[in-house]
């Protein structure tokens, strides 16, 4: 099977994640973690602009939220914050904090959200990681979900790195990624209350030696139940089967820090890719990329509901 990678004109972030496709808008948005911005790919203008969140040092994903087309939950540090942007100012203002976790513990000074991603149900699933210091050796990561209304709630404690996540609404499974597992986890999901269960691990990225270690990172999931899974330092996303654990198709790109993925285009069948140039990577390292002719499609995302 033949596919086709392509940059997006300008689309440069230092550590280039959280790609999440509106829609409604036609709009990919992601965000630069370590940079504090916002980024908005339109599709009818082929063109990327960017925001600097003012008074914010990271932000770690964006979801725009419910009933708007200009404000978005965003991860700032421990905290997540509404975010107001028109997507085409080169600043975007903070409107308020959401919620903020891991509080009054020393402990957890050195932490940050990572990943966020919304269910099918608009419920915010979104998890923290050691930001300074050692996140293999200082599991003080946690997944934690918001509701409607401002419940939050803690889902998994003893996290290196919190990262991909993803839903199949028809098979009530909920696949989620700690990269310092090496391994992507299915859950049992009830979508009524919003709970994963039972885990097991349907992909391992685990080498020979710790040293070869893949290290999976951001996640989207197909209409046929199939995973995308990024890699770190792999230059390749995994296109697997959960059921069997196979990979069907390995996706090739030219920079080696591949942080995430998002299925989005009026057909739903471009494949958006965010990448990091973290540690003085080459470029094109930091590019965000369109892939097209994987013969697959997307689900649709969803919206945060607050």
């Amino acid at each position: 099977m033949t596919y086709q990678v392509e940059p997006l004109a300008n689309s440069y972030a230092e550590l280039g994640e959280g790609p999440h496709w509106d829609v409604e808008t036609q709009n990919l948005y992601y965000v630069d973690i370590t940079g504090g911005k916002l980024l908005r790919y339109s599709y009818k203008d082929d063109k990327v602009y960017e925001a600097k969140i003012e008074g914010e040092d990271l932000a770690s994903f964006v979801v725009p939220v419910a009933g708007t087309l200009d404000t978005f939950a965003v991860g700032a540090g421990r905290r997540v914050i509404i975010v107001k942007w028109d997507g085409i100012s080169t600043t975007a203002q903070v409107e308020s904090t959401l919620f903020e976790v891991q509080k009054n513990d020393k402990r957890f000074e050195g932490n940050r959200f990572n990943d966020g991603k919304c269910d099918p149900k608009g419920r915010l699933f979104a998890g923290t990681m050691r930001y300074v210091g050692d996140e293999f050796e200082h599991r003080w990561g946690e997944l934690y979900k918001y509701e409607e209304g401002g419940n939050v709630e803690l889902v998994k404690t003893d996290v290196g790195i919190s990262n991909g996540l993803a839903w199949n609404e028809k098979t009530n499974k909920f696949y989620y990624i700690d990269t310092t597992d090496f391994e992507v986890k299915e859950y049992d999901y009830d979508m009524e209350k919003g709970k994963p269960a039972n885990p097991k691990v349907v992909f391992n990225l685990r080498r020979d030696s710790p040293k070869n270690h893949l290290l999976p990172d951001g996640m989207t999931i197909d209409t046929d139940g199939n995973i995308y899974i990024a890699t770190f330092n792999g230059h390749t996303i995994y296109k697997v089967n959960p059921v069997t654990g196979k990979i069907l198709m390995e996706i090739k790109l030219p920079c080696k820090q591949i942080t995430s993925a998002a299925f989005g285009g009026p057909n739903m069948d471009i494949l958006y890719v965010t990448t990091s140039a973290r540690g003085n990577e080459p470029k094109p390292a930091g590019t965000t990329y369109k892939v097209t002719g994987l013969k697959a499609k997307g689900l649709p995302m969803t919206k945060i509901q607050i």
